[in-house]
């Protein structure tokens, strides 16, 4: 019984700043990422990537050229993130809500896309406005943020930064099924 308690002690704890107790699909990393143009993208930057499961994905494709920034808070998701050994992934124990100023100290100015993991519904509303704003500005003109959510209670929230450019689609071979939000800023 104690093996089993510490299981889902830490499902708990995980699920706190993730939202889910369960790595994100194939199918859904897929999705997220098939309008990201690799062969010209130069920054591309992730927030809340967990485990890495979309994390990996992106390192499969990513162009020499190309830097990955992953923003993650959590403790066990970003030791788990430091052990992917690539020359081009760089990982930031720092809150989305710092995107430009960690961003500008790396020397880049401006990020191609934002693939958002966060569980924006279960952050407090002012912070995931926040980041949701600052991620506005810090993307290229018609950069692209691409956001995973299991309902689409977070619709209008975007919509309030991103205006009429969000693109709605869903993935039914996650679990559980996810709404993607990709967002572009004009």
């Amino acid at each position: 019984m104690g093996k089993k308690f510490n299981f889902f002690k830490e499902a708990v704890k995980n699920y706190k700043t993730s939202g889910t107790v369960v790595p994100s699909s194939r199918y859904l990393a897929n999705k997220m990422l098939e309008d990201l143009d690799f062969d010209t993208a130069e920054v591309i930057v992730e927030l809340g990537p967990g485990n890495g499961a979309i994390t990996h994905h992106i390192l499969k494709k990513i162009q020499p050229n190309t830097v990955l920034i992953c923003f993650e808070i959590n403790d066990a998701f970003y030791k788990e993130l430091k052990k992917i050994k690539h020359p081009q992934l760089i990982v930031l124990k720092a809150s989305a809500e710092n995107i430009k100023g960690e961003i500008e100290k790396l020397g880049y100015s401006k990020t191609d896309y934002i693939v958002s993991s966060l569980p924006l519904t279960i952050i407090p509303k002012e912070i995931s406005h926040s980041i949701l704003v600052k991620s506005y500005n810090f993307l290229e003109p018609k950069g692209l943020f691409i956001q995973y959510q299991y309902s689409l209670t977070y619709y209008k929230k975007l919509k309030e930064v991103f205006g009429d450019n969000i693109n709605l689609s869903f993935e039914p071979l996650n679990f559980p099924p996810a709404f993607i939000y990709k967002c572009v800023k004009k």
